[in-house]
């Protein structure tokens, strides 16, 4: 019964901070659902079917750049795995910062596990009825 009291008298003592958690948690929300629906606009529709340039491509094109590019891409993909976990303990979008992060990162397979959502109907057509509000041509995905 203790442990209640002293609850409830944490969350008063820090109030302001969780006002400030909860602002935060709001902008990041409103930050997310933005960049989302811009990188769904923007993506082409081809995107998922047009063959990739290969590793050895991009690094010839940029010889310099690629591996920092590559590095510093990855590093920001583990720093938001990081804080979407430290999210799930704290007021914010934590599984969606994790899903983000998955995103920055690269790893064998991961082209397969994109495709994967994208067959479920409610995820295409949630992706698709997005791109038609902004006059966009739907996802076209590879065949099997």
């Amino acid at each position: 019964m203790e442990n209640i009291f002293f609850l409830g008298e944490s969350i008063i003592k820090h109030s302001g901070l969780l006002t400030k958690l909860a602002l935060i948690s709001l902008l990041l929300s409103i930050i997310y659902a933005a960049g989302v629906f811009i990188a769904i606009v923007r993506m082409s529709p081809d995107y998922f079917v047009q063959k990739m340039l290969t590793e050895k491509t991009r690094q010839q094109r940029h010889p310099l750049l690629y591996p920092i590019f590559k590095l510093l891409k990855n590093c920001f993909g583990i720093c938001l795995i990081i804080l979407g976990l430290a999210l799930l303990l704290l007021p914010g979008q934590g599984i969606l910062t994790i899903l983000i992060g998955i995103t920055f990162l690269d790893f064998p397979g991961k082209r397969r596990l994109e495709i994967w959502f994208l067959r479920r109907s409610s995820i295409r057509n949630s992706i698709n009825r997005i791109r038609k509000k902004a006059r966009r041509s739907p996802l076209v995905l590879p065949d099997s």
